[in-house]
């Protein structure tokens, strides 16, 4: 009698030991091979500040999931801030290892803080699920600049690439990396160009209108209600846009005679160590979100376009942005 309850007790023990490892990271039920996903709610890091675009983009999805798929389990979203995503993306790698239940907004500021700060955790340390958005940058000047078009900004830029003062984002972000981009397809100097980064759009616009820099570079939606009110003009954007601005869809920089296309893309990614079936399976419920009613209203009201890879076509395209970003912060002298 005693050896029987002896084990029944044993087996009781190892069955709730096996539940426990089934829920640990890295085995966590719908985490393995074989269970669903999610089966347990997601937590998706926004490597920034509260209010910019990767928070947005990360509340964007957790507020699609509850209302797309309500009965599910959702998603959390929590900030982890710093050196251009940096830290959120080594957290990521060093403390998820395994776990697909933890993903990471991120985009190409970060390919840029990656090598402007030189980070030990890079994109190859993750495991890529799909790109999301895209939004285009604008090139404005003050309403009462001598600069009347983007014909006469090269043409400056051309003669003395010192002597414009540019004002946009995070050093080493998607705006510097334009200014680098447009410098070196003119034939300038990137490494001569002014930028003066800023915390934030509205101190860049404060920037702009006081007249303290030359020229303003931004996504686009940071210079609308500015440009329709007369106080900047646009002077060229660096993608095709759905987006009207003062009534007129704008002009890109190859419509203008400039080779050169460049957009401020986001996506999202898992830690390091997880299965080819479990990425595929994260994949899978990625692409359902951003397949809902409930996602394209969010693109509609962030004035978002949709810009959705995955898979081998996602691996290549990191590979490729990865190694434009290298050569751009390495022609402005970034990271030295």
């Amino acid at each position: 009698m005693r050896q029987t309850t002896m084990r029944w007790a044993i087996g009781g023990v190892l069955v709730v030991l096996c539940l426990i490892a089934a829920v640990a990271p890295g085995g966590t039920v719908g985490g393995d091979d074989d269970g669903p996903y999610p089966d347990r709610r997601i937590s998706i890091m926004a490597p920034a500040d509260p209010g910019g675009g990767w928070d947005s983009t990360a509340r964007a999805l957790q507020s699609t999931i509850r209302e797309a798929f309500p009965d599910g389990p959702g998603a959390d979203v929590y900030n982890v801030t710093g050196a251009g995503g940096t830290l959120g993306l080594s957290q990521l790698v060093t403390k998820n290892d395994g776990d697909p239940y933890q993903l990471m907004v991120m985009g190409l500021v970060m390919m840029g803080a990656i090598e402007t700060n030189r980070s030990a955790a890079t994109l190859d340390d993750v495991t890529p699920i799909a790109t999301l958005t895209t939004e285009t940058e604008a090139i404005v000047v003050p309403a009462s600049s001598p600069i009347r078009t983007l014909d006469d900004l090269v043409a400056r830029l051309k003669r003395d690439p010192g002597s414009i003062r540019w004002a946009g984002g995070s050093a080493g972000g998607t705006d510097q990396l334009l200014v680098g981009e447009l410098a070196r397809t003119i034939g300038a100097d990137p490494k001569r160009t002014k930028y003066i980064a800023h915390s934030g759009g509205g101190e860049a616009n404060t920037a702009i209108l006081s007249g303290a820099v030359d020229v303003g570079v931004s996504g686009i939606s940071e210079f609308t209600a500015q440009v329709e009110a007369g106080k900047m003009r646009l002077l060229a954007v660096s993608s095709p846009s759905n987006v009207t601005v003062d009534g007129k869809r704008p002009r890109t920089l190859r419509q203008q005679g400039i080779d050169l296309e460049l957009t401020n893309w986001r996506g999202i990614v898992a830690p390091p160590g997880i299965s080819a079936e479990q990425r595929a399976k994260v994949t899978a419920y990625v692409r359902r979100v951003l397949g809902t009613p409930a996602w394209r209203a969010n693109l509609k009201r962030f004035d978002w376009a949709p810009f959705v890879r995955t898979g081998p076509q996602l691996d290549r395209f990191f590979a490729t942005e990865g190694a434009r970003v290298h050569q751009v912060v390495s022609d402005l002298g970034l990271g030295e």
